[in-house]
């Protein structure tokens, strides 16, 4: 499996450091809560056991990162990169949540644009695949600049395909990031 290197990486508000083993409990503690997961294809997620396949996905992936507020250190959720494909040059971020008490606060956009700052250093295009049903990540994903290119199915490590909508980011786009609040 091809990957980029994972460093830490910090935003205005955000610090992400690559996933390891002993971040469950703590991860978990965040994404037990159903609300998170209520417009994900797999709403189950919540779930200790759905949430430890996940879990397990993302350390698998060796893309993943643990993401924690820039100041006080409280963990507030995960993204990861995945599917590089060093000869296309693209890449998709993904699998990202936080926790609820960071919707609307710009906590998800300073994540993204810290992982696509580092990742156009490697990749020309960024896809980023959202359920079909889940507004709430659709609307985030074009008030970061992201255009929608079609639908497709989207088997999630140890889950069955469920339908997603895919966006991208193109390297040459990412100044004209739309600054709306997210």
């Amino acid at each position: 499996m091809e990957i980029i290197p994972l460093p830490q990486l910090r935003g205005d508000k955000v610090a992400l450091r690559p996933l390891c083993p002993d971040d469950f409990e703590a991860l978990y503690s965040v994404g037990s809560d159903p609300l998170i997961w209520e417009q994900h294809p797999n709403p189950d997620r919540y779930q200790r056991q759905a949430f430890g396949n996940y879990f397990e996905g993302a350390i698998r992936s060796q893309g993943a990162y643990l993401i924690t507020d820039a100041f006080s250190e409280e963990v507030l959720g995960s993204s990861r990169y995945y599917d590089f494909n060093a000869t296309e040059r693209t890449l998709k971020i993904g699998y990202t949540f936080f926790a609820r008490h960071c919707w609307g606060k710009g906590y998800n956009r300073d994540a993204k644009i810290v992982m696509l700052t580092h990742a156009f250093q490697f990749v020309d295009r960024v896809a980023f695949e959202v359920g079909a049903l889940n507004r709430r990540s659709q609307v985030a994903m074009e008030r970061l600049g992201a255009v929608m290119v079609g639908e497709q199915e989207v088997a999630y490590f140890g889950e069955p395909p469920r339908l997603n909508v895919l966006y991208e980011i193109r390297r040459e786009k990412l100044p004209l990031v739309n600054p709306a609040k997210e």
